[in-house]
């Protein structure tokens, strides 16, 4: 009886805080400041913002189909994908190494990536196999026999040429030679536009080619909006390299179609470690990447954000660990964890600690595959020395993730302070509001800017895919992820 009254007096008090085993930090405190981050995080549109987003968006279509008009060399009518984030952000696999330090506050508001096809292979009903035998796992060289003569004719000044022993000529789609081509392309359009400046059009603020990326800093009012422009090479189907990963259990099945995570893929301009750089292609699954996103919790997503925010300052010098490896490790979270478990509301601050764990047995393992092609490890040449540099700088935020997160909230505070200063002290350029004396030329402005930003509200974080018909940018032809407007 005694012993009964013990454990029954025992249950009647109130539980212990849940603590974090390591750190000691209360995991509710925890999921606060991650809500907290969240909050400071995600940005809420007003009509005039959701207006200036839409201008900046139309001013780079139009743009762009000026450069396909210059010499016509990117397809008539193309398809981009625009995702919300910078490169520098990991929303595609790029090093980051040779891009220019950019700051949100400092530098721009809002970022962008946009990839833009200068090639595509859209009638493949079977899987593609590419030219792998000089590339390391998921690069390739892209030779241009896939394509038409008037293709080759088009593109041949932005080919590596390699004379084989029987006569025949073949010509390799280069990087960095559409890099260079598309850069100029962009600076002689820009200087076109210049000339002839119309009211309401943005300031180009910067134009500059960050390795294979062009990057722009548009502004449009009293918002300064950075787009990191890819050039890419466009396919439908999957590639053959991919194919036994279509044969795994995954997180997203019965959520998506297979058919949705398969549609298409890209090659991006980045090498690998040891790579030619003027041959050499990466594989990019953005397009798959889009639809996954939609399978994974918001409690989860939120971790995410809150830890890339914590490794981006952290790990940055040397730079050897990106946002994309984050990226990867939490897509397969998803796949070995159970789906009721990692959607919990409240487990933000679980997937955070179990996000940085992840990530530093990564560095002390140096292993990290690749989603989509296992075989691949993405961190497989760093060094000794480097790999532990980042897994000691880990330990100490898993010491105390809750002082890495004030530090996190505190700096996306002041990019937001720096925001709004901007904002009091006057626009970089004006655009025309809806209440303007422009008339009803402005209304449909007007109703696409309440449309956006309702897109906004509805769905934070996710990607744009856009259809655009350079001979018609009067058109606002968009998809936020399976919607189309």
């Amino acid at each position: 009886l005694a012993s009964k009254a013990g454990s029954a007096g025992t249950n009647s008090k109130p539980p212990f805080p849940e603590l974090d085993f390591r750190s000691g930090a209360r995991v509710e405190e925890l999921n606060k400041l991650i809500q907290e981050f969240t909050k400071h995080d995600q940005r809420e549109y007003d009509d005039q913002r959701a207006l200036e987003i839409h201008t900046a968006k139309d001013f780079i279509f139009s743009m762009l189909g000026m450069v396909q008009k210059l010499d016509q060399k990117l397809p008539v009518a193309n398809e981009y994908l625009l995702l919300s984030g910078g490169v520098r952000e990991g929303v595609v696999d790029i090093d980051l190494d040779e891009l220019n330090v950019y700051a949100r506050g400092t530098d721009y508001d809002m970022d962008f990536t946009l990839l833009v096809p200068a090639l595509k292979l859209h009638d493949r009903n079977q899987p593609v196999t590419l030219d792998m035998r000089h590339s390391a796992l998921c690069h390739s060289w892209l030779s241009l026999r896939l394509f038409d003569e008037g293709t080759i004719s088009k593109w041949k000044d932005c080919c590596t040429i390699v004379d084989h022993i029987n006569g025949a000529t073949n010509y390799f789609f280069s990087p960095t030679k559409v890099a260079d081509w598309f850069y100029d392309s962009i600076s002689i359009v820009l200087s076109e536009i210049q000339k002839k400046p119309q009211r309401g059009m943005p300031k180009v603020e910067k134009v500059e080619k960050n390795g294979t990326i062009i990057s722009i800093i548009l502004g449009v009012g009293s918002s300064r909006m950075l787009y990191d422009i890819v050039p890419v090479v466009s396919f439908k189907g999957w590639p053959a390299v991919a194919q036994s990963w279509l044969m795994e259990n995954h997180f997203w099945d019965g959520k998506i179609t297979e058919e949705e995570v398969i549609s298409g893929f890209y090659l991006v301009p980045a090498c690998s470690y040891k790579g030619k750089k003027d041959n050499e292609w990466r594989l990019s699954f953005a397009r798959s990447e889009v639809q996954l996103k939609k399978c994974i919790s918001s409690s989860l997503m939120q971790a995410y954000q809150a830890c890339k925010a914590i490794i981006i300052k952290l790990l940055s010098r040397p730079k050897a660990i990106s946002p994309y490896h984050l990226r990867s490790m939490m897509l397969w979270a998803c796949d070995r964890l159970p789906a009721n478990y990692l959607a919990q509301e409240d487990y933000a601050a679980h997937f955070l600690l179990g996000l940085i764990d992840d990530l530093q047995h990564c560095l002390v393992n140096k292993m990290c595959p690749n989603y989509f092609i296992p075989q691949c490890n993405m961190l497989e040449h760093l060094s000794e020395e480097t790999v532990m540099l980042h897994a000691r700088k880990l330990s100490s935020v898993r010491s105390d993730p809750a002082e890495h997160l004030r530090t996190a909230i505190e700096h996306v505070k002041a990019a937001n302070r720096l925001t709004l200063e901007l904002q009091r002290r006057g626009s970089t350029t004006s655009i025309p509001s809806p209440q303007s004396d422009g008339g009803d030329t402005n209304q449909p402005d007007d109703r696409l800017a309440k449309k956006l930003q309702q897109l906004v509200t509805e769905n934070p974080g996710k990607s744009i895919s856009v259809f655009i018909n350079p001979d018609d940018v009067t058109r606002p032809h968009f998809r936020i992820d399976d919607k189309f407007f």
